[in-house]
């Protein structure tokens, strides 16, 4: 999770990710970051198209956890934070 605030829990991923995976991630992490983040009520989240992000479990897990997705075109260049985030 990247904000304008600042960066949330960064993963390392040593193997590669399915969507099983993802979604651990996601359940670990992701509210754990905005809470400490002090991110309140109505923030959206944004990742790609990747196959484990559009996946039905993937999809079927934000929904039941009520989280807001931003709907974003496969491999778009548009504000692609990570690429400011390594420099």
């Amino acid at each position: 999770m990247i904000t304008r605030t600042g960066p949330g829990r960064l993963i390392r991923v040593k193997e590669r990710m399915n969507g099983a995976m993802y979604r651990e991630i996601l359940s670990d992490n992701l509210l754990p970051s905005a809470r400490a983040l002090k991110m309140k009520c109505g923030w959206v989240f944004q990742h790609d198209n990747d196959p484990k992000h559009t996946a039905r479990a993937t999809k079927e897990w934000l929904r039941k956890n009520h989280f807001k997705v931003l709907e974003w075109p496969s491999q778009s260049p548009d504000q692609n934070p990570i690429e400011n985030l390594w420099r």
